[in-house]
């Protein structure tokens, strides 16, 4: 069970994703981070391959964009937003095992110029969802 608190500064997705867009703000002007959560990081375990969309790809908020490897199984990505991909994390992905040891941090995984978002849940409705405190 993840003992890593859930950053209240920030949004959700049911797939375990996050969105540094605090609950029921508007889409902010700049880019925003997108990462997976402590939870799905230490449910995947090592992490050994990120596979992420491209500087410049559209994603869709809910549509597979991209995979998380581990040692154990392969997930997939799903953008909590929708809009162009502005910055991809290489730190990440030349070291995955960045998003296991600072999920909410140095390991986030891209920015998204954000036109539109999933359903998205607050870090107490994510943790209600997982059986994790907030």
């Amino acid at each position: 069970m993840s003992t890593t608190k859930l950053p209240d500064d920030r949004s959700y997705t049911e797939e375990h994703e996050w969105v540094l867009i605090a609950p029921g703000a508007p889409l902010p002007g700049e880019p925003v981070r997108v990462g997976i959560t402590a939870l799905a990081a230490e449910s995947l375990g090592d992490l050994v391959y990120l596979d992420l969309p491209e500087v410049g790809a559209t994603v869709t908020a809910g549509e597979v964009c991209g995979e998380v490897e581990s040692t154990k199984t392969v997930s997939e990505l799903y953008p909590p937003v929708t809009g162009e991909v502005t910055e991809v994390n290489s730190a990440a992905v030349d070291d995955p095992s960045l998003v296991t040891a600072d999920p909410y941090g140095k390991g986030w995984l891209f920015a998204v110029a954000a036109t539109g978002t999933a359903d998205l849940l607050t870090a107490a409705e994510y943790a209600q969802k997982n059986g994790v405190s907030a």
